[in-house]
C-alpha cells in the first residue's frame, strides 16, 4: 500500500437504502479504491413495520424487500463475513444460515437513533456478541445512535 499515491487495500462498509418502484432494500455497500457496490441485501427486515407483503395483495407498493436465503456470507478482501443488519441480529436463522458457510467474521450494523431511552441497541450488541463467541468468530459492530 502506497498512501502517497492514494493506493489502498482498505474497504469502507456503509449502510444504505436502495429505493425502487416497488419498495426498498436495506443494504450494505462496499467502497474501495476501485469504486463502490452493493455488498449485502438484508435478508429479514422487521415484519410489519418494514416488511409488508400484504401491500402487493392490494396493488400497493412500498415496504422492504425480503430475500430470506440470499447472501449469507459476503467477500471482504481475502476474507468472508456474515453480515447482519439490525433485526437479523435478534433472530436465529440468519446467523445459523451464515455459519453454515463458515465465514471468518461477523459484521453487525444497526440504526439505533430512534431507540433512544430503550435497551434495544444493548440487546442487539449482547446477542451479536454471544453469537460471535458461540461460533468463535471475530466481530465488528457499528450502530448509528
Amino acid at each position: 500500500m502506497d498512501e502517497r499515491s492514494g493506493d489502498s487495500d482498505a474497504t469502507v462498509i456503509a449502510g444504505a437504502t436502495v429505493l425502487n418502484a416497488t419498495g426498498y432494500d436495506n443494504v450494505l455497500v462496499a467502497i474501495d479504491s476501485k469504486g463502490g457496490h452493493i455488498l449485502y441485501r438484508e435478508r429479514m427486515p422487521v415484519p410489519g413495520s418494514m416488511w409488508q407483503p400484504w401491500r402487493s395483495w392490494f396493488g400497493e407498493s412500498g415496504g422492504a424487500r425480503v430475500d430470506f436465503f440470499a447472501n449469507p456470507v459476503v467477500p471482504i478482501g481475502a476474507s468472508r463475513a456474515a453480515p447482519l443488519i439490525c433485526y437479523e441480529q435478534l433472530i436465529v436463522w440468519p446467523i445459523l444460515q451464515s455459519m453454515l458457510h463458515d465465514p471468518d467474521s461477523i459484521i453487525a450494523v444497526g440504526n439505533g437513533w430512534w431507540t433512544d431511552g430503550t435497551s434495544i441497541v444493548a440487546i442487539q450488541r449482547a446477542a451479536t456478541t454471544a453469537w460471535a463467541k458461540l461460533f468463535a468468530k471475530s466481530l465488528v459492530i457499528a450502530f448509528n445512535t
